[in-house]
């Protein structure tokens, strides 16, 4: 009879530890969501600022203004990590075109306010880079624990599931075309 309920409690031991390891990996991955969301915040925040510098100098370059508009909007209001992944991504893609855009007006080059701008944009460019890399590294953590035996039973149990991986899209892997 001993000897069962020593088993018994080893195994409701393991049960717990292993349940809080799950949710402890779940929460990191809320958490990196999280810091994701703060640095989004921070582009949307810098990017009318940007486009204003940028009317000034190039009234006549509406189409490209209005792309970036339309991707800041959609990427404002998506939902998810798929919605958000498509429309974070096609938002890189209308901003890319601000800066390409840049590089034909001289005198916005030269702008301070725009320079500034676009260094602040390009620092929060590269923080969101890291922390969809430090979410993809949490989420590959939980997914990874879900799956594995013997873990996989307990998270079932509990109705812990896996997380889905912030992607680029097909546009993104493509290698940029540069040309003289």
């Amino acid at each position: 009879m001993t000897t069962f309920l020593i088993i018994l409690c080893v195994l409701v031991f393991y049960i717990i530890i292993v349940y809080n390891g799950l949710i402890a990996r779940r929460n990191q991955v809320r958490e990196a969501w999280a810091t994701i969301d703060t640095q989004l915040k921070r582009r949307y925040d810098l990017i009318p600022n940007l486009l204003e510098s940028v009317k000034g100098a190039a009234k006549h370059e509406k189409e490209t203004l209005n792309a970036v508009i339309s991707a800041r909007n959609a990427a404002m209001t998506a939902n998810g990590v798929a919605d958000k992944s498509v429309a974070e991504n096609a938002l890189s893609g209308a901003l890319k075109n601000i800066f390409a855009l840049a590089e034909s007006y001289p005198n916005l080059k030269a702008n301070e306010n725009f320079l500034e701008l676009q260094r602040e944009l390009t620092d929060t460019e590269n923080k969101i880079q890291a922390t969809r890399q430090f979410y993809n590294t949490v989420v590959m953590g939980l997914n990874t624990s879900v799956e594995q035996f013997p873990t996989n039973l307990i998270a079932n149990m509990f109705g812990v599931s896996k997380e889905k991986l912030f992607e680029i899209d097909e546009s993104e892997r493509k290698a940029p075309k540069v040309q003289f």
